[in-house]
């Protein structure tokens, strides 16, 4: 059974939040989580001495559901950001949200919201935000003893407007992540500490920071909320390989129609700083726009400039873009399990 749609424009939504009608919650107290609920409120009251508000202790995860061809409502592979967030959790000395919990929570946000769940072919698609973080007062330097996770979702529209336009990097002073740092995990923390840099390189005119490692700084780890693909002139696949990335769900999809469906040759392995002028294309994956391309990387006024790539996508990355997003949309044949089917 479909929701009637919201009398929403699809097509001119941009990637920012709408509120919607229901969100969940669930808190964890003494020891265990509540059985957990929908609920209308979107508002969070915290008191003022709360943990997340103090040291920062907060995770978030990020994932889509869409309408496919055939008219169902999904969301993709919704099992491995539990996992994640899992990983998150244990790092941050957060008590883990049980994997099952998490997708079942999913479906229950998607369902209650199905009216806000954009049409196929509109471009649009449904945002869900899953994030969890400690909510009891805490003034010594220690994990809260109480959490609550929530998830709360939002229709969004294209990441990039009218196409993606290739995008141009600069390889940044700053460091990402610290050495055996949380760089491999999606904490709230990391983001913070990037907006510095990325209002910095916004103003200097680049889209994008690109990262390199804090020890020697002479690899690519990733920028600051996308990993990097690299194809070579020879139609191989590249990824970064190194412990401070963030492990992308989008990333190893694309990994896997590389090798699997494309029959390209994969390989992650260590890339550094001044081999990039070797590759033909570069894009940076993620959820929102699944692969951006990148047409130039500035290093501190050296210009590295892709040989394919710099005034719409590459070849190579454009088949991995089409082929993920026709099975994300039903259009292909989906691996076994990547689509969790809502309605």
């Amino acid at each position: 059974m479909s929701a009637e749609k919201k009398e929403i424009d699809w097509g001119s939504l941009g990637f920012g939040y709408i509120q919607t009608e229901k969100r969940y919650v669930s808190n964890y107290k003494e020891g265990a989580w509540d059985g957990g609920c929908l609920t209308e409120d979107a508002n969070v009251v915290l008191n003022e001495c709360a943990g997340v508000l103090q040291y920062a202790q907060t995770i978030f995860e990020g994932l889509k559901a869409y309408t496919t061809e055939d008219g169902h409502i999904v969301a993709f592979r919704p099992d491995l950001n539990a996992e994640r967030m899992e990983a998150s959790a244990r790092r941050l000395e957060m008590p883990v949200f049980p994997r099952e919990r998490f997708v079942d929570a999913v479906t229950s946000v998607v369902r209650a919201n199905a009216a806000y769940v954009p049409p196929y072919g509109s471009g649009a698609t449904l945002y869900l935000r899953p994030y969890m973080f400690g909510s009891d007062s805490v003034i010594g330097v220690k994990p809260s003893q109480e959490y609550q996770f929530r998830i709360f979702c939002t229709p969004v529209g294209p990441y990039f407007k009218g196409g993606a336009k290739p995008l141009t990097l600069c390889v940044s002073d700053f460091d990402r992540a610290a050495p055996h740092g949380t760089g491999s995990i999606k904490a709230g923390l990391n983001y913070a500490m990037s907006l510095h840099a990325i209002v910095g390189a916004h103003k200097a005119g680049f889209d994008e920071n690109m990262y390199l490692d804090p020890g020697t700084r002479t690899r690519v780890e990733e920028t600051g909320g996308a990993n990097f693909l690299f194809v070579t002139k020879d139609g191989g696949v590249v990824t970064p390989k190194s412990d401070s990335i963030l492990p992308s769900i989008t990333r190893r999809s694309l990994l896997h129609v590389a090798k699997e469906y494309l029959g390209l040759e994969v390989s992650e392995r260590e890339v550094y700083l001044d081999e990039l002028g070797d590759f033909a294309e570069c894009g940076l994956c993620g959820t929102a726009a699944v692969i951006s391309p990148v047409g130039k990387i500035v290093d501190h006024g050296r210009e590295i400039c892709l040989s394919s790539g710099m005034a719409e996508m590459g070849p190579v990355t454009k088949k991995l873009y089409d082929t993920l997003t026709g099975i994300q949309m039903g259009r292909i044949q989906a691996p076994e399990g990547w689509i969790h089917v809502i309605e």
